[in-house]
């Protein structure tokens, strides 16, 4: 019988994924990518893009939107983009802490440059393709679109900054807890998605974005979040 316990505890032992494996590699050009991210980010609000007028006579024509996006027009609540913000934060942290379970000290760090670099590009992306979409948000097609005109934010809808963030950070999760088996990866996937999907809900219940300006942003943020935890290095 003790012979059988060993047997059985060491083939359960051997099962588990070596942490010394499955760990990523942490090193000096993951402090370059995210500063580099960071820096890219900043720079449409610094230089003040995207320059120009709206792309539509105001108020823009709701005629001219896909079906879908039309229901937007009627959701305008200020409370629902402050729980959108809060919940955002809640995801990012909740996948974070999520990823401690069951890990090493070097996965720990691991898990933290792959969250860096999966949150930051998905940050930078989102900000270059909102000045290259220049599309205008759902107030522009308001009888307030005058009064907003003149903030250029209002002509920066596509893709949901929010939605990116939560579906990044919750895919990059989703992807480490895969590969290193972390525990309860299962419920808090689940979790984490359906909290995201309330963030993307919020940006469109505030006015803040059309619905497919959510769905942009939640698949930019499931590619990249899937990239970052699929291609950073590994310890050898």
């Amino acid at each position: 019988m003790r012979r059988l316990v060993v047997a059985i505890t060491l083939c359960t032992v051997a099962a588990r994924p070596a942490a010394a494996q499955v760990s990523y590699r942490v090193g000096w050009w993951d402090a370059a990518s995210v500063v580099a991210a960071g820096g890219l980010s900043i720079i449409p609000y610094a230089a003040g893009l995207p320059h120009g007028p709206p792309p539509c006579a105001l108020p823009c024509d709701p005629v001219s939107l896909p079906g879908i996006d039309r229901a937007a027009l009627h959701t305008f609540s200020g409370s629902a983009g402050t729980a959108s913000s809060v919940l955002l934060a809640g995801v990012v942290a909740g996948s974070g802490l999520a990823s401690l379970a069951g890990a090493t000290p070097a996965q720990v760090r691991g898990h933290a440059a792959v969250y860096a670099n999966a949150l930051a590009w998905s940050l930078a992306t989102s900000q270059w393709l909102k000045v290259l979409a220049h599309r205008s948000r759902p107030v522009l097609y308001t009888a307030d679109a005058a009064a907003a005109a003149s903030d250029r934010d209002s002509r920066r809808s596509f893709p949901s900054g929010h939605a990116a963030l939560a579906f990044a950070a919750t895919t990059a999760y989703v992807v480490m807890a895969g590969r290193e088996r972390l525990p309860h990866r299962t419920r808090n996937a689940v979790l984490l998605y359906a909290a995201s999907l309330g963030v993307a809900a919020l940006r469109v219940s505030a006015g803040k974005h059309f619905p497919t300006d959510v769905a942009g942003g939640a698949a930019l943020g499931t590619g990249i979040g899937w990239l970052a935890a699929k291609v950073h290095p590994t310890e050898p």
